[in-house]
């Protein structure tokens, strides 16, 4: 039986591809005096060139544009700052997810989230979606000092929730952070499709979250009828 959904942030709940492009086309007119020396697509695709969907910190990212742009007006920890201050201001959620939040709450599910990464940013950016209120349980790595994919901050969200893994349902977008690693501590796992990633060994598959309350729905009518026919 699910008793609980646990999501991951980015690329998961929030739109980060979406979120970072709007962010760095403002950066770049908010700094035009510095950066206007350069194509604004050329600068936005080096950006996220160097971003790594995510996986590279930023202070290596504006080192290398500080260092290939020739930036000379702003140094790269000046841009790293407006970064860590502003990026909340474009945070943009997966389509209808207050929604359903606000379903998988209403079948009594307790909600938790899983991410990697600094906790002051990350709970700005979560804070930004306005979703906050809707989770027992919020476990960012640098806080926990565990990240994805250790097996111990997944167990470590169940228990703060109260269920066992096997009573989890893991969504996410990456195959080896999420999905690989919820696996192997019994959740039952949802691949939240991603056209960057091929061939992902999850449990289901889904490309919008408002068919989560179905899914969950559906697999445990099942569980119970397996249960029933056991007898």
């Amino acid at each position: 039986m699910i008793k609980a959904v646990i999501f991951d942030l980015d690329g998961t709940l929030l739109n980060r591809d979406y979120s970072l492009q709007n962010f760095i086309e403002d950066q770049y007119e908010r700094c035009k005096k510095a950066l206007g020396h350069i194509p604004k697509d050329n600068y936005m695709n080096r950006f996220i060139e160097l971003d790594a969907r995510g996986y590279v910190w930023k202070d290596k990212v504006y080192q290398q544009l500080v260092k290939e742009f020739m930036i000379k007006a702003l140094t790269w920890d000046e841009l790293l700052n407006d970064y860590i201050h502003h990026f909340r201001y474009h945070c943009t959620p997966f389509d209808k997810l207050e929604e359903t939040l606000v379903k998988l709450a209403e079948e009594n599910l307790s909600l938790g989230m899983i991410t990697n990464g600094f906790e002051i940013f990350q709970m700005n950016n979560i804070k930004a979606l306005k979703i906050e209120s809707f989770f027992t349980s919020i476990l960012i790595s640098e806080r926990e000092g565990i990240k994805k994919p250790n097996p111990e901050i997944f167990m470590r969200s169940a228990e703060f929730l109260r269920v066992s893994t096997k009573e989890c349902l893991f969504v996410g977008d990456h195959p080896e952070n999420d999905v690989k690693a919820a696996k192997k501590v019994g959740m039952t796992t949802v691949w939240k499709k991603d056209s960057f990633w091929d061939k992902v060994n999850a449990d289901y598959i889904i490309e919008n979250l408002d068919v989560l309350p179905a899914l969950v729905k559906s697999i445990n009518e099942k569980w119970m009828m397996e249960g029933i026919k056991r007898r």
